[in-house]
């Protein structure tokens, strides 16, 4: 339980020149406000609790110390970014979080000069700082460039590549590495922290100096000798590590939750004339700080809304399947049958639903760290040999391994089995996060199949029909959330590839519906049938490859066709499109109408105020029906349309 408390100190921080005004005595104070300030919007809106938690004080020590926003500090994905908007002028608006018009949960440049790098996606940040201090110094503007990044996101590949660049640069970039989990050097104490001090002074650095100029002017062995009894003397502080192999002058590991550790390292840091990139290691808990009991596994990565005094936590709406949870328990059936079965995903075990099948399986399941790249590769290898890899990402982060997809996996034409969850729309994660892009650069590629389903019950059929698929690369997209609560069948079917159904027939109009939205598009044929309006209902089951027969049977025997995805311009309906136009059916009378997602980032909200905005929910897809047939078909008195349940293609 946690007792509200008041919050003086904070309460008069209006700009950023208020925290430096404060003691150093006062600081702590201060980071405790915070921390309750930061657990009390996240209980109103939702959203990433834990990263933030562990970071207060350094958020503090950060810009007390630094000249914010002159001096840029970037926070690597943004999940911990909440007391940073607290504290940079973005109290008043802190429960707007992650709602409509309101903060993004990430950092975002739009919204602020404290942001000077937009984030969403991990292991950037050291990068984007090597960029920002090379600039600085071309221009001649003396600045530091802080760079905070977590252990989890050092597992990604351009982290070293970044680190690898800045380390033979002689530029100034700090990176603040938080360490929340994996303890990567010696335990914290005082003598690291006194050590850590020493490094960072100024006379260290000045004796160092010295006799580095000494040593130069001495004969070559006394020189070796001399620069070995210096290396060892550097080992001896925490130096001898694979940051300091690549470039870096390596300090710590310090607290990050005591200000007499931080302050004293940081200040040094700031007032240090020294050139070249320096890694400080900081090592946090995640969740610090948080006031109810049990924590889960994640220690608070992401919550819903909750009750600020007892920590309950709203439940969601409904208590149907979501599709993750389909997929995990489909695969896991799968996998019970072949033992060839494998499953991969990067740094998202229970995101995907693989921690199920990791439990049931426990030497068949890969986490790979945030490493999509790799991911993607390692499938491939598996797939030479001929097991049967599923690999399961966010389909943001699929993006990521696009290279090996297509090198890798699709010249190659290997079987690997790409589950796409958080296909579409997200919600609150916004642009960051949306999965509305793999339609487009998955369809592009020769041998690729791509199945969408339309509910649950689709989902275990093409779990099945993947599984089944050993001729070449395949995926199936499904979306965040629940599914429709339709029976969902004990076994999947393997479905013939490159075959839609027909659902309902009518004559006016024909809908051609990829995936989840054939639920929005099934609402708005019942409104155009109450029009008087004959509606044929599709769904085409696959992206690629199309069914053409089943095309020329809705362009031949209809004045209009809709057709309708969560995508994003150039992929689905491009394609259809395009098809339709080769093959001669635009050159008589028959309307054709793309109903796509618009070309533009569209920014955080509900998932269901995202598809209204972009037209594919039910309203959109019934105004734009009635666009193209305006007037309902003169055999108002013919019989209501034919609904099947798995119509013929």
């Amino acid at each position: 339980m946690i007792r509200l408390m008041r919050t003086p100190l904070l309460d008069h921080i209006k700009e950023i020149d208020d925290v430096r005004r404060l003691s150093e005595a006062d600081l702590p104070q201060l980071a405790n406000e915070l921390r309750m300030a930061t657990i009390s919007a996240v209980s109103k809106t939702g959203g990433h609790l834990g990263a933030g938690l562990g970071v207060v004080e350094l958020t503090v020590a950060l810009h007390y110390v630094f000249s914010t926003p002159e001096d840029r500090l970037i926070w690597d994905v943004g999940h911990q970014a909440y007391p940073h908007k607290i504290l940079t002028g973005r109290r008043d608006r802190i429960e707007s979080l992650r709602q409509k018009g309101g903060l993004s949960g990430f950092t975002k440049r739009s919204e602020s000069a404290f942001d000077p790098f937009g984030a969403g996606h991990s292991s950037t940040s050291i990068s984007a700082g090597l960029g920002m201090a090379v600039a600085s110094d071309m221009q001649g503007i003396p600045r530091n460039v802080i760079a905070v990044i977590g252990d989890g996101a050092m597992s990604a590949g351009m982290a070293y590549e970044a680190m690898n660049n800045a380390g033979t640069s002689n530029n100034r970039l700090i990176v603040i590495l938080n360490d929340n989990d994996m303890s990567i050097s010696q335990p914290v104490g005082a003598m690291s922290s006194y050590l850590s001090r020493l490094i960072t002074s100024q006379p260290y650095h000045s004796i160092r100096d010295l006799m580095r100029e000494v040593a130069s002017h001495f004969p070559a062995e006394i020189e070796r000798t001399a620069r070995r009894a210096k290396d060892a003397a550097r080992d001896l502080m925490g130096a001898n590590s694979v940051f300091s192999q690549l470039g870096f002058t390596h300090i710590g590991p310090i607290d990050g939750h005591d200000m007499a550790h931080l302050l004293p390292v940081l200040k040094n840091l700031r007032d240090s004339r020294s050139q070249g990139p320096v890694l400080v290691h900081v090592v946090t808990e995640k969740g610090h700080g948080h006031p109810f009991a049990g924590p889960s596994a994640e220690k608070y990565h992401a919550v819903p809304k909750f009750d600020i005094i007892t920590g309950t936590q709203q439940k969601s709406g409904g208590n149907l399947p979501s599709y993750t949870s389909v997929f995990a328990n489909s695969l896991i059936a799968a996998a019970e049958i072949d033992p060839k079965i494998v499953a991969i995903t990067a740094a998202m075990l229970s995101g995907t639903g693989l921690d199920k099948v990791k439990a049931r399986f426990p030497s068949r399941v890969f986490d790979v760290g945030i490493a999509e790249q790799h991911a993607v590769t390692f499938a491939a290898g598996l797939a030479c040999e001929g097991m049967k890899p599923f690999c399961a990402l966010y389909s943001t982060f699929l993006q990521r391994g696009y290279d090996q997809l297509v090198h890798d996996v699709a010249v190659q034409n290997l079987p690997v089995r790409f589950a796409i969850d958080r296909a579409g729309l997200v919600g609150a994660d916004g642009a960051t996060h949306a999965g509305v892009y793999d339609l487009a650069y998955l369809s592009c590629l020769p041998n690729m199949v791509i199945m969408c389903p339309s509910d649950e019950a689709e989902l275990v059929h093409m779990v099945a029909t993947a599984a089944a698929y050993n001729d070449g690369p395949s995926a199936l997209r499904y979306p965040r959330g629940e599914g429709f609560g339709c029976a969902i069948p004990e076994a999947g079917e393997i479905l013939e590839i490159g075959k839609g159904r027909i659902l309902r027939e009518g004559s006016d109009v024909a809908i051609l519906s990829l995936g989840t939205r054939l639920g929005a598009v099934s609402e708005a044929a019942d409104r155009l049938d109450d029009d008087g309006i004959s509606v044929t209902v599709a769904d085409a089951r696959f992206a690629k490859p199309l069914d053409m027969d089943l095309i020329d049977q809705l362009a031949i025997n209809h004045k209009a066709l809709l057709i309708v995805e969560e995508g994003s311009p150039g992929g689905f309906a491009a394609y259809v499109m395009t098809y339709l136009g080769n093959a001669g059916h635009l050159d008589g009378g028959l309307k054709a109408r793309a109903l796509c997602l618009p070309d533009v980032f569209i920014d955080h909200d509900s998932q269901q105020g995202q598809l209204a905005f972009a037209g594919v929910d039910c309203d959109g897809i019934y105004v734009a029906a009635r666009k193209v047939i305006p007037k309902p078909s003169a055999k108002t008195a013919s019989p209501k349309p034919k609904k099947t349940s798995a119509g013929k293609s």
